[in-house]
């Protein structure tokens, strides 16, 4: 009773001294960011970067969950968290919902991430590990910590697609200060995360890193695949640089740490 009197003694002071109750945003205030330069004259991206969101526990809003792992309790329990879809919800076909709710009833199985694969496009720009852009002219790299997941993003000499792959094939151009990728040649194994959200081999993946500040990047994502959803849809979060004197990638080589898990059956017993 106390916090709410509390606040409206706040309200009533703030109305009385007529203050605006709404502020205008930041954006409305401040110049757009222009990022410091290459030799090339384009925004300069160099640097390892993170997600600090849930996305990788579910893109869409959703509430803290037990652990799928009953003996794990707190440790491996699924953070809330207010989701990153534009909409709030990913537009299913009605039998790719299905598929849905089957792989998250089944996901301590059928995540690829368990069983150290790679992660996927735009999987990998969300996982709670962080990622190194390294820039130039014609080539942009992004090094993944997880799995030591890399991709090559050619900004001049654009093909299609060679074979179907887990990271798929990208080809980059510049927006002023927008670095967009274009994304197509994936399997169909890769999840967006942890929830069993997934997509087929017909996914098509349009990627804008954005100059937001000296450390921070926006990046929106749009999803396109006919077989899997009804209409394109998108996803947005900032990416923040990290800013230790220190920073680098370590590894995070989980194929040994799975190996068991996958080929344990094999072992041979041991004679009685």
């Amino acid at each position: 009773m106390r916090k709410r009197s509390v606040t409206l003694t706040i309200a009533t002071f703030i109305a009385a001294a007529g203050f605006p109750l709404t502020w205008p945003t930041v954006a409305a205030q401040t110049p757009a960011y222009r990022a410091p330069r290459t030799g090339d004259g384009k925004p300069n991206l160099n640097g390892i970067w993170q997600a600090l969101n849930t996305a990788h526990w579910d893109v869409e809003a959703h509430a803290a969950a037990p652990s799928v792992v009953r003996e794990l309790g707190a440790i491996a329990a699924v953070p809330g968290g207010l989701g990153v879809v534009e909409g709030d919800a990913i537009p299913y076909r009605r039998e790719a919902q299905a598929k849905k709710k089957e792989n998250y009833a089944n996901r301590l199985k059928l995540d690829p991430e368990i069983r150290c694969y790679l992660p996927g496009v735009p999987r990998a720009t969300y996982m709670p590990f962080p990622f190194q852009i390294i820039q130039s002219q014609k080539h942009i790299m992004m090094v993944h910590e997880y799995a030591g997941a890399v991709r090559t993003i050619y900004m001049d000499n654009h093909i299609e697609a060679p074979a179907d792959s887990w990271m798929g094939w990208s080809n980059g151009h510049w927006e002023g200060e927008t670095l967009v990728v274009d994304t197509k040649g994936f399997n169909d194994q890769s999840w967006f995360d942890r929830a069993g959200n997934f997509h087929s081999d017909a996914l098509h993946v349009i990627e804008r890193f954005t100059t937001r500040s000296p450390e921070t990047l926006m990046y929106e994502v749009t999803i396109e695949d006919p077989n899997v959803f009804t209409r394109p849809w998108k996803m947005s979060m900032p990416l923040y640089r990290h800013v230790e004197s220190n920073a680098r990638l370590l590894e995070f080589r989980c194929v040994e740490f799975v190996e068991d898990l996958i080929y344990g059956h094999l072992r041979k017993q041991p004679s009685k």
